[in-house]
């Protein structure tokens, strides 16, 4: 470990779980804290809520597809939601650097305004501080959010089982890729698009269709799929196996990762979810997700393999090989979220 934080340390990967793991959990254990989801699930007498929360810190500020405001809506109920919540309220919190143009500011809120009614959720608290100029890189943005139980949600790393299937919702690495086209001032034929967008539909549909057979979900953001499926394999103990050949990835975004060197799998995403079902009721699951417009190009990718003291993720390429999928470390792509 570093004796200093760096970038990567915020990346979403190897790092990232690392200061997580060994820095800030040990420091308030608790079993609500240590079951590690992406939002905490509290029981208050008979009921069941759902809370977490998120900063924003993504450079450049506005995107092709989204800004920092719209990014911090969705990427708060995207949460809840992956959690087995229904949203309810969202706070809003603002650090703003001294020297921000106004019009710049209300353009945000204006986007935050839309992607919460959009969303479906109320913003009911927050608040505002100023620093000087060069301390904030122009407004970082942070934001809480409280939901209750889906019906029929039962959704927890435990319930993974051998057997069961993975479905991602679309197509992958849209967000990360679009930001770093922006960073480089890459044009392509095709213009890359951030996915920056709720996963309600298909979260819903997914637990309205199958209930407790969707046994757990998880929005592959920082760190991408590759994150994603390392986290699924370590908690639940088991080895995990995708195929290369189904994988849904636009042919603009996999040239771009190509020209960057960076791996598509490693990339972050605003606007899907990764979800582990039941092999039986994989089918049934899959078109319930396709039968929404945000879930139309979702995909079964791979397999719960069996148990494991050291799982590993493999990828199943193209011409019949393996390679592991890793963790990645964290420095690929920092600030795009």
């Amino acid at each position: 470990m570093s004796k200093k934080i760096m970038l990567a340390h915020g990346g979403g990967g190897r790092l990232s779980a690392e200061l997580i793991d060994k820095h800030i959990v040990p420091r308030f254990a608790n079993p609500i804290l240590e079951a590690m989801g992406d939002s905490a699930k509290i029981q208050i007498e008979d009921k069941v809520a759902f809370f977490t929360t998120d900063s924003y810190v993504v450079k450049p500020l506005f995107f092709n597809g989204g800004d920092i405001g719209k990014l911090a809506v969705y990427g708060t109920v995207n949460d809840l939601l992956v959690a087995g919540a229904n949203p309810i309220a969202i706070s809003l919190s603002l650090i703003i650097e001294e020297g921000l143009e106004m019009d710049v500011l209300d353009k945000i809120l204006d986007s935050v305004a839309i992607a919460a009614k959009d969303a479906g959720v109320k913003i009911v608290c927050g608040d505002t501080k100023t620093v000087d100029a060069g301390s904030a890189d122009e407004i970082f943005i942070n934001t809480a959010g409280v939901g209750e139980k889906m019906a029929g949600a039962e959704l927890s790393f435990d319930r993974i089982c051998p057997g069961d299937k993975i479905i991602v919702s679309g197509s992958l690495g849209d967000h990360g890729m679009t930001i770093m086209s922006h960073r480089e001032g890459m044009k392509f034929e095709s213009d890359l698009k951030s996915d920056c967008a709720s996963v309600a539909s298909v979260c819903k549909a997914a637990v309205e269709t199958c209930g407790a057979d969707v046994k757990f979900m998880r929005d592959p953001t920082r760190g991408g799929a590759a994150t994603t499926l390392n986290e699924i394999s370590v908690s639940a103990s088991v080895d995990i196996e995708i195929e290369e050949a189904v994988l849904p990835i636009k042919d603009s975004v996999q040239a771009a990762a190509d020209m960057l060197g960076f791996d598509v799998l490693e990339i972050a995403n605003e606007g899907k979810v990764v979800i582990v079902v039941s092999a039986d009721k994989a089918a049934k699951c899959l078109e319930a997700c396709r039968a929404t417009q945000a879930g139309a190009e979702s995909a079964i990718i791979g397999t719960i393999c069996e148990k494991n003291d050291e799982p590993i993720v493999e990828l199943i390429t193209r011409i019949g090989g393996r390679r592991v999928v890793q963790m990645p470390y964290g420095r690929e792509l920092p600030r795009i979220c």
